[in-house]
């Protein structure tokens, strides 16, 4: 309850000085003529200008309002090491404790963990913005009212990422550091990694080790590193390197996509954590354009298809040759009306034979276009991670076959010189409906291709390779083989083109010359074996593809260490699926004893991770400006205290929140110091005194 005095005039405040001003000047010409009731009359006139200003007194009733206080908790991914977790809940309990003595004081708990953005961002997955203790305080902080706010008190261990440059609050910032000053650790870092990577082509990573000691982030210049290095989690790769220097690593770019590369470095005693000893880098792998060697033996039917399907890919560059006359039938018709431009063997077969990506023979026969040494630099460009499709017509069953050049060496099947010509739908084998060149293309229910006919086949028998397409009796009709670093796939019928027409309902031929292209150019995607998992929805979803129908379980590694065995269901595609809901940030691997798969969640190198040592650089400008105060938690627990406002909030062993003594008024009671009556009395009784005294 508070009083104190307003004024309520009668009449405005202006009119009430005039009058005041005339009673003056009146008053002043009785005292100049020497009256003797001027005393009295004065107190009458004072009595009538106080009565038309109407003082009152004023009383209100206040409500005392309780200060609130923010504690902002810091749950990140840096405080699990060690014992900083133990030492956080220990110091909040102590804090809430000692807070609670104050009966003026309202306590509020802020929980920060990792933050991580849902923004679309590149291949490494999603945006980071590490620990943002102070824009969740500035959130909390909206809602209190400025003359409520007594202050914050931040438990972390001092790595924060969204400090400001000046205090946002009208209150102090007080830091309560968890781990031990002085800490060292080990840490590697990369320096430059591109983004993206041509296929084909080197890629370089420059990374570095950086030994940290104490506060001042000292780095040895001598003695040496092991770094370890894995690409999508294959062969390990050994390099040592001097400490603090820079190396690099250099590696080609095996397939389009992302490439995974692994890094770790060998820790050492008395470090901190092994967390930041380990680092990724995703390169996403993009093809340049395909170049692709198209040789059709003569014009036919099929031959069109062939072109349009490689033509309508934006991503193909396709030289395409069509041999319209054979030596040994010379009609005498001039070179120049048979062909645009004449026809570069020797250029494309010996010179840049191994620019190409792929190399398609459509039908060709075999009548010394090509010499034998042109068809042994094919061999030889196959064997060493070439990629070679035949798709083989009458002339595959004849002398003048493929077979018989030194291709033969490396075909899955040869000829048994028949040709068959009959009606027949082109169906999957098991190998066929779990290979993923042919999984999937047949959406029948009974498992029957309902696709439109084919009228002949090349009769073959198979000497090695994998048989995913038969015709008719059940006869190999598409073949697949690996031949030292490349591959071969092998057609035997030139009626694909039935499929482009649509006859009797077509059929997926541009999915499956588009698979059959892409396997031959090892697209991981395509492999038969292969194990991938990726992380979406805070699910980590696992596939594994494999020609094999048993069931097989996955094991998962956390990215704390922990292991999880996952079973996989089959599909009846070649591919088992499982899925596994996951929440912390970090790298997951997932491995089927044989191959191994990597997927993140979060950042692939967080910002948590890069320096885990408590520290308190980061904040110490901030808190100061704001008169708050920094403690380790392992040095002891400092007093908490009420300051007023303007006081110091910070000392030796102790900090201090601010008693703003806050209120609402409840009510307001208005008593006129001049009622009516008394000014009445005192009126009359005044100009009755003052005539009584003038008459005597």
């Amino acid at each position: 309850m508070t009083d104190s005095l307003s004024l309520a005039p009668m009449v405005p405040l202006g009119l009430i000085a005039v009058l005041a001003a005339v009673a003056l000047a009146l008053l002043a010409v009785a005292i100049i003529r020497g009256g003797q009731g001027w005393p009295l009359r004065s107190l009458v006139l004072a009595v009538l200008v106080a009565a038309l200003a109407n003082p009152q007194a004023v009383r209100e009733e206040r409500q005392p309002q309780r200060d609130i206080a923010l504690i902002a908790v810091d749950r990140s991914a840096s405080q699990g090491v060690g014992e900083r977790r133990a030492e956080t809940e220990a110091a909040l309990k102590s804090v809430r404790e000692r807070l609670s003595r104050f009966d003026d004081l309202d306590v509020r708990i802020v929980d920060v963990s990792d933050s991580i953005s849902t923004e679309a961002t590149e291949a490494n997955g999603r945006k980071e913005n590490g620990t943002r203790v102070f824009s969740a305080v500035a959130r909390a902080a909206v809602e209190i009212p400025r003359r409520r706010f007594a202050g914050v008190i931040v438990i972390t261990d001092g790595q924060i990422h969204d400090v400001p440059a000046s205090p946002a609050f009208p209150g102090p910032i007080h830091v309560l550091l968890t781990g031990t000053p002085g800490e060292s650790d080990r840490r590697l870092v990369i320096e430059q990694a591109p983004g993206y990577g041509i296929v084909g082509k080197e890629v370089t990573i420059r990374y570095r080790v950086e030994d940290r000691l104490g506060e001042k982030a000292k780095t040895f210049t001598d003695g040496l590193a092991r770094v370890r290095l894995r690409i999508d989690g294959n062969e390990e790769k050994i390099a040592e390197i001097p400490v603090g220097r820079g190396g690099v690593f250099t590696f080609k770019l095996e397939h389009a996509g992302p490439t995974v590369v692994e890094m770790t470095v060998d820790t050492v005693p008395g470090e901190l954590s092994a967390i930041n000893n380990r680092t990724l880098v995703s390169i996403n792998g993009v093809r340049d354009r395909l170049r692709v060697l198209l040789v059709s033996g003569q014009p036919h039917a099929g031959e069109r298809t062939w072109r349009n399907l490689l033509k309508s890919d934006p991503s193909v560059d396709l030289i395409h040759f069509t041999i319209l006359r054979p030596p040994e039938k010379d009609d005498f018709t001039p070179l120049k009306e048979l062909a645009l431009i004449a026809f570069p063997i020797q250029e494309l077969f010996e010179e840049k034979l191994r620019n190409f990506d792929l190399i398609v023979f459509d039908r060709y026969v075999v009548r010394d276009v090509l010499p034998p040494s042109y068809f042994r630099n094919i061999v030889d460009y196959v064997k060493e991670g070439g990629a070679l499709l035949l798709a083989l017509g009458p002339e595959f069953a004849t002398l003048e076959s493929l077979y018989n050049t030194p291709l033969g060496k490396i075909m899955p099947a040869s000829p048994t010189g028949k040709v068959l010509e009959r009606g027949f739908r082109p169906s999957l084998t098991d190998t066929g409906r779990r290979h993923p060149v042919t999984a999937g293309l047949s959406r029948s229910k009974d498992g029957k291709p309902q696709w439109g006919r084919w009228f002949r086949q090349i009769d073959a028998a198979p000497r090695s390779g994998q048989i995913l397409m038969r015709g008719l009796d059940g006869k190999p009709l598409l073949l697949l083989e690996r031949e030292g670093k490349g591959r071969v796939a092998q057609l035997l019928s030139d009626h694909i083109w039935l499929w482009a027409r649509g006859f009797e309902g077509g059929g997926p031929q541009a999915e499956l010359l588009r698979r059959l292209a892409h396997w031959l150019m090892k697209e991981p995607d395509l492999e038969e074996e292969g194990l991938k998992a990726e992380i979406s929805d805070g699910r980590l979803q696992v596939e594994r593809r494999s020609l094999d129908d048993k069931r097989v379980q996955v094991t998962v590694s956390m990215p704390g260490g922990e292991t999880r065995t996952l079973e996989l269901g089959e599909g009846g595609d070649g591919t088992g699926r499982a899925a596994m809901a996951i929440t912390v940030p970090g790298l997951y691997r997932v491995s089927d004893g044989v191959r191994t798969a990597l997927a993140t969640l979060g950042a692939l190198n967080p910002l948590e991770f890069r320096d885990l040592r408590a520290s308190a650089d980061k904040v110490k400008t901030v808190v100061k400006a704001s008169g708050g105060g920094i403690h380790w938690i392992t040095r002891g627990m400092p007093e908490i205290r009420r300051s007023r406002p303007g006081r110091d909030t910070a000392g030796q062993g102790w900090i201090g929140l601010v008693a703003n003594r806050s209120f609402v008024v409840s009510g307001i009671a208005q008593v006129p110091l001049l009622p009516g009556w008394l000014v009445m009395v005192l009126v009359l009784g005044g100009l009755m005194a003052a005539w009584h005294r003038e008459g005597r």
